[in-house]
């Protein structure tokens, strides 16, 4: 059974910083890219980042860039989001996901086969 587990997210300030880590487990594979999503309550799902199998291809959203970095430690099998300078956009949940082989996976939520269950980021003003 894949399982994707995500911790680290919390309530933060504007302009702190956070970390996000997530670890699959029964993929039986290594060749598989991470993203991470978030959502705010109403809106749809939109990509943050994501980081091929190597872990040296990465991609990120417009919004983000120079500020979020993904990143992967093969040895503990966990991709990590690293955020800084966080935006007051109130209470997002954020997702990891695994999709792909080698080839790096889009932004389209659609491109990924496994989810995480989410976890709560809150950054206030």
């Amino acid at each position: 059974q894949v399982q994707l587990v995500e911790s680290g997210g919390g309530l933060v300030k504007a302009g702190d910083s956070l970390r996000l880590s997530c670890a699959p487990s029964g993929l039986g594979t290594t060749l598989y890219g991470m993203g991470w999503f978030r959502q705010s309550p109403g809106k749809e799902r939109e990509f943050v980042a994501v980081i091929d199998w190597t872990g040296r291809i990465t991609n990120y959203a417009d919004s983000v860039k120079g500020r979020f970095t993904i990143c992967k430690d093969s040895a503990k099998n966990t991709v990590y989001l690293h955020m800084n300078s966080l935006e007051p956009e109130g209470a997002d949940a954020y997702y990891c996901a695994v999709g792909g082989t080698t080839k790096l996976p889009n932004a389209r939520p659609t491109d990924y086969d496994y989810w995480g269950q989410g976890t709560q980021v809150t950054v206030s003003s």
